[in-house]
């Protein structure tokens, strides 16, 4: 059975080939996405509601995320595992993101995924050039519920637009390989996805990102 890697993730955008990405949370369900040869497996950090029985993503801890993680990465060999860094595991400082972001590759990940823009730019950049692979995500940021007074779609205005389109040009630029879009405007998705040479995933953003 093939293993998926980066490059490969990467090569579906200059093909043109739409992809799919999938969630899993344990071993059973990670058994069956490898068998199914889904490229890309996310470790979500929504496992804070479906496993854990949280209200929200922000309380779930990096010893959850971290049990999680492990029993998804023992269930399969193909595809590419990528794990949500909680809330509050990177925000802080760079030496905080490292060191999270180490735990999760020691324990199996492939790649981490960060929320926001340029305001975890500097954060990004250090995790790449350290050797980490980062995904990012721009957009609704389920993190930041409290911020955005609940889940709303995001870049409606020209103004937030713009803004979202300058947070993925810039993501690009710090080295991400891939980049989530979630909840916006379909249109700005297509705009984003045509602008930056990274893969797009959506996440209720249209039809025109490169992978769902």
């Amino acid at each position: 059975m093939k293993k998926y890697y980066i490059q490969d993730i990467q090569d579906f955008k200059t093909r043109k080939q739409p992809f799919a990405t999938i969630t899993a949370y344990d071993y059973t369900s990670s058994s069956i996405c490898s068998a199914l040869e889904f490229p890309l497996v996310l470790v979500g950090d929504s496992a804070s509601m479906v496993m854990f029985g949280y209200d929200n993503t922000t309380p779930v801890t990096m010893e959850e995320m971290l049990l999680v993680l492990k029993a998804v990465v023992r269930g399969g060999d193909s595809s590419l595992v990528v794990a949500d860094m909680p809330f509050l595991s990177y925000q802080p400082s760079k030496r905080d993101a490292l060191y999270n972001a180490g735990q999760f590759i020691k324990a199996g990940a492939n790649a981490v995924k960060l929320e926001g823009g340029r305001e975890i730019a500097t954060k990004i950049e250090a995790l790449v050039k350290a050797g980490v692979p980062v995904m990012g995500h721009i957009g609704l940021l389920p993190q930041s519920i409290n911020a955005m007074s609940g889940y709303k779609i995001q870049g409606k205005t020209t103004q937030k637009a713009r803004k979202l389109i300058d947070d993925a040009l810039l993501l690009e630029k710090m080295g991400v390989f891939s980049l989530v879009l979630e909840g916006i405007p379909g249109e700005l998705a297509d705009i984003i996805t045509k602008k930056i040479n990274i893969p797009t995933i959506g996440i209720g953003s249209g039809p025109n990102c490169d992978g769902q």
